[in-house]
């Protein structure tokens, strides 16, 4: 699969960073803090979070640190920075990046990540040496679930949509890439070290990146 393709595009959380480091931190650790905050119990506070969440959910807002913490009157960064020793890579996935320097392949880390999250994450495992580019929504003002997003991307890049393999963890950043016309994609569907691995997938699934290098 690599073989054929001149552009690998890669998600960051969930596809090379492990997502149980983002979940802990906007299911347990923030919920904990704003039920501190507001006096809460923590069943009331998660409620409230997880329908503003939900509210937002695919839109570039959900992505943003300084949102949610206008929004919750918490320093949400500085939140992600107290259990940064979480913050690891798949399975597999840093030698996966590796091994990609012996492909002649141009290397992309596309991602809904806010810049100080991608920053931090940088900080502890280094995986900005792996990319020979690197594309935050921020920088275009579009989650990768609009069509925004991928026009922006193409106008930056020039991509060849035929020859470009795209890989995420989430299904509907994928089906907006489906619709621009990427049909090279390739869902991973062990995103989350701390949860089961997922039993249903919408496009090709592999457990994680480094199954690219046999397929």
């Amino acid at each position: 699969m690599l073989n054929e393709c001149e552009t690998l595009m890669l998600d960051m959380d969930g596809t090379v960073l492990d997502l149980a480091y983002d979940n802990y931190v906007w299911k347990e650790l923030v919920p904990e803090h704003y039920a501190e905050a507001k006096g809460l119990s923590i069943d009331v506070a998660r409620n409230r979070l997880y329908a503003k969440y939900h509210a937002i959910q695919g839109d570039i807002q959900w992505y943003c640190l300084d949102h949610w913490s206008e929004r919750l009157g918490l320093d949400v960064l500085e939140l992600h920075r107290g259990v940064n020793h979480r913050i690891d890579y798949l399975p597999g996935a840093r030698d996966f990046l590796h091994a990609l320097r012996e492909h002649h392949v141009r290397v992309m880390l596309v991602t809904n990540s806010h810049p100080d999250t991608l920053a931090l994450k940088d900080e502890v495992t280094g995986l900005a040496e792996y990319f020979d580019a690197i594309y935050t929504s921020h920088q275009f003002g579009y989650a990768k679930e609009r069509q925004e997003f991928w026009h922006a991307l193409q106008e930056e890049e020039g991509f060849r949509r035929e020859s470009t393999l795209f890989v995420d963890d989430n299904q509907t950043v994928l089906k907006s890439a489906d619709t621009y016309g990427l049909s090279r994609l390739v869902e991973i569907n062990h995103p989350d070290t701390s949860e089961p691995a997922r039993e249903t997938s919408a496009y090709t699934s592999v457990t994680g990146v480094a199954d690219l290098l046999s397929s």
